[in-house]
């Protein structure tokens, strides 16, 4: 069935096991058993592509590479792989990810500026290239339609689950298509994280239209998504349109775009939901609601203090209802707030009204933060921004896979 990447018409995927994260901890031969750990998407036509990447100012080689790559706006494939960020790897690294589209391109015929190029896993080392180049034409020969689950499985490092959303919408008379798939669980932390994401859709558009859309929907997507606090050197949320839908182009600030990017903003908070969720060691779904806030910046930067809290995140592991940790992380968060504005609910009970806290049932809070998914709404009561953030409860668990993460 197609799913992810591979919902949209005219996109293919392929995946491969090359051993990339054993070759990297020193193996000589790739592991029985090996998964996936190597993918490439195809467009059959060349797409409207945007991108957003890491605000660390310690870049991997592939961003560098994908932002030039962008410029040409004449994208046609990726290719992602695991195991190895290729970070912190200088010259060389640059070499190795140039490589990697030069491979790619020669495989299917395209230029290499028209391949993207990531990499997500241990920072610092070198890529294992004659095991990358092997996958690569191996993922090149598998492409199918069917694909998309199996590179939302390759892409993988410490998730737990892949991660794939799609939906289908009608565009002035025309079915359009969009798909996507996320790989993240740590290192997550506004803005972006360690999190590979890609948003493809079949809808036609004018050149531009993703460049200027992909920012606005990563604000209110990926950048609300929280788990650890720690932005990567990888971070990259790349939007493919490739126009297979055959609806006529759609041109930025139309009603038909507007459409198109709510739809887009759907499957990428559908993402982003699937991240906070399967945090490193996570127990609990965080979801942080905020009304009444001057702005939407505003109600942004609120949610995500609150999602991001460690001190909140430690309560709701416990089973601590202490409300008052919620309140600080509002006070610090850089939205404006006034205290005698503000309420805050956990899980429907109201804790604090106004200035105080109030008579609340606790035990119910407590009961609540037993839940697969806690809901905390806070009101400013300043204006009409509104946003929401997810993060998740930090557990021992996080420590144990981040103390062995390279061993």
């Amino acid at each position: 069935m197609a799913i992810g990447v591979t919902y949209p018409q005219g996109f293919q995927a392929g995946t491969a096991g090359c051993g990339i994260k054993a070759f990297t901890a020193g193996a000589t031969a790739i592991p029985s058993g090996q998964r996936d750990d190597l993918a490439v998407l195809f467009s059959e036509r060349p797409c409207d592509a945007g991108g957003v990447f890491t605000s660390n100012r310690v870049k991997a080689a592939p961003v560098i590479i994908d932002q030039l790559h962008l410029q040409q706006n004449r994208v046609q494939a990726l290719v992602v792989n695991s195991g190895n960020a290729n970070a912190c790897t200088g010259a060389q690294g640059f070499r190795d990810a140039l490589q990697m589209a030069k491979l790619t391109a020669d495989r299917l015929e395209l230029d290499p500026p028209q391949v993207l190029v990531s990499s997500t896993g241990v920072i610092g080392r070198f890529l294992p290239m004659t095991a990358v180049k092997t996958g690569i034409r191996l993922a090149c020969d598998s492409l199918s339609a069917r694909g998309g689950e199996a590179a939302a499985k390759a892409i993988m490092t410490t998730d737990t689950v892949p991660k794939t959303a799609e939906l289908e919408l009608e565009v002035g008379g025309v079915q359009v298509r969009v798909g996507g798939m996320c790989k993240g669980s740590g290192m997550i932390h506004p803005n972006l994280a360690t999190m590979l994401a890609y948003v493809v859709t079949d809808a036609a558009v004018e050149p531009g239209w993703a460049a200027a859309a992909v920012k606005p929907i990563a604000d209110r997507s990926f950048n609300q998504v929280t788990v650890d606090g720690d932005s990567s050197t990888n971070d990259s949320f790349l939007l493919l349109a490739n126009g297979a839908a055959g609806n006529p182009p759609i041109a930025a600030g139309s009603a038909e775009s507007k459409q198109l990017e709510e739809a887009v903003l759907e499957v990428a908070r559908a993402l982003a939901r699937k991240i906070a969720q399967d945090g490193e060691g996570a127990t609990k779904l965080i979801t942080v609601r905020i009304a009444g806030a001057p702005d939407d910046q505003q109600a942004r930067l609120a949610a995500r203090s609150v999602a991001s809290s460690s001190l909140v995140k430690t309560a709701i592991h416990g089973g601590d209802p202490n409300w008052g940790r919620i309140v600080c992380a509002l006070g610090y968060s850089g939205s404006e707030l006034a205290i005698d504005t503000l309420t805050v609910q956990v899980a429907g009970v109201t804790v604090f009204d106004k200035g105080a806290g109030v008579e609340a049932d606790l035990d119910r809070v407590r009961r609540a933060f037993e839940q697969p998914e806690i809901e905390i709404h806070a009101a400013l009561g300043m204006g009409e921004g509104k946003a929401e953030a997810w993060g998740c409860d930090l557990s021992e668990e996080y420590v144990h896979i981040n103390a062995d993460y390279t061993t």
